[in-house]
């Protein structure tokens, strides 16, 4: 198996993992708990709430990323999964599209029902509903040919009370939520769930800036394996040396050869008691340097030279957060 579809298999076994296909302002996630029963093989996990699966190509490529956070000393880190432009390019559906019977369901018995695909207008996923429900259906065959923000409010209540299964998918993956909708203003379930949320919505963004990906790449599936400094929730957690060490042995793996290379030569300088006399000259080095200092923080790092460092790369107020 290649070394991607390896690691995709080996965090699929762990639920204390989490998986999304999407974008800005549209997610589909898949996590489950570790007493929940789940039906699981290398590259498929099925849930009552929720299920993923991965499509075995050797072409799939793996690139671990670690990017600032807005909280200051934090960060967020994942990997994203990727294929050759050529392999993972879709139909970009600008309008809501009946796609007929499900057949590729994860489920057999959903494979009956019928796929609609929203129109959110990516090259590189599909957001779709899947129903039986004969009025639901009917609702969304009068909103066929337009724009998911121009259908109106029948449409978007008639989804809320129906809560039909939601599906993304990629060339790559997909991920099916059977939970509810969250009615608005109501919390997000725990577990499989989807955000739509139009005002945030960039489809022809497929990821981050701040992370790089092969050229001629396109995402389609991110992986959020656990973190050393926060929960599911994002809430601050005390640090967890083995959870560092096992996503950095990821990184030193699948991450960008430049941000490896910027946060090996902080944490060496360090090591060394040497000042900071040379920044690193590009983006990508400069946060993956800011990101060295502060994982050395949290995991009790503290001295002259390191602080030296923060004073050199990291603003006032991460400075703050991090004393």
């Amino acid at each position: 198996m290649p070394d991607a579809l390896a690691l995709i298999a080996e965090y699929l076994a762990s639920p204390a993992s989490g998986w999304s296909i999407g974008t800005y302002g549209v997610l589909a996630e898949f996590a489950r708990e570790s007493d929940e029963p789940c039906d699981r093989d290398d590259l498929q996990a099925v849930t009552a709430r929720g299920a993923i699966r991965v499509e075995a190509n050797p072409a799939v490529a793996a690139r671990a990323y670690e990017v600032l956070s807005a909280l200051p000393a934090l960060w967020h880190h994942g990997v994203l999964f990727s294929l050759p432009e050529r392999e993972s390019a879709m139909p970009a559906r600008r309008t809501i599209t009946e796609l007929g019977p499900d057949r590729f369901a994860i489920r057999p018995g959903d494979r009956a029902a019928v796929l609609f695909d929203l129109g959110l207008g990516s090259p590189a996923f599909a957001f779709c509903v899947r129903t039986s429900d004969p009025a639901l259906a009917a609702t969304l065959r009068r909103a066929a040919g337009t724009a998911l923000l121009a259908a109106g409010r029948e449409l978007a209540d008639a989804l809320v009370a129906a809560s039909p299964h939601r599906v993304a998918f990629s060339r790559l993956a997909r991920i099916e939520v059977y939970q509810p909708i969250a009615r608005e203003g109501g919390a997000t379930p725990t577990g499989p769930h989807t955000h739509l949320l139009p005002r945030l919505l960039r489809p022809l963004q497929s990821h981050s800036a701040n992370i790089r990906l092969p050229a001629g790449a396109l995402p389609g599936l991110t992986l959020y394996p656990p973190h050393p400094a926060k929960d599911e929730a994002g809430v601050r957690k005390p640090f967890s040396d083995a959870e560092h060490d096992a996503f950095q042995a990821v990184f030193g793996r699948f991450a960008d050869p430049q941000a490896r290379a910027a946060k090996d030569a902080v944490v060496s300088a360090l090591e060394q008691g040497e000042p900071p006399e040379r920044k690193p000259a590009t983006r990508i080095g400069r946060q993956a340097a800011r990101i060295a200092l502060r994982q050395l923080r949290l995991a009790g790092i503290a001295g002259p030279v390191l602080e030296a460092w923060e004073q050199a790369l990291e603003p006032p107020v991460a400075r703050t957060a991090a004393a």
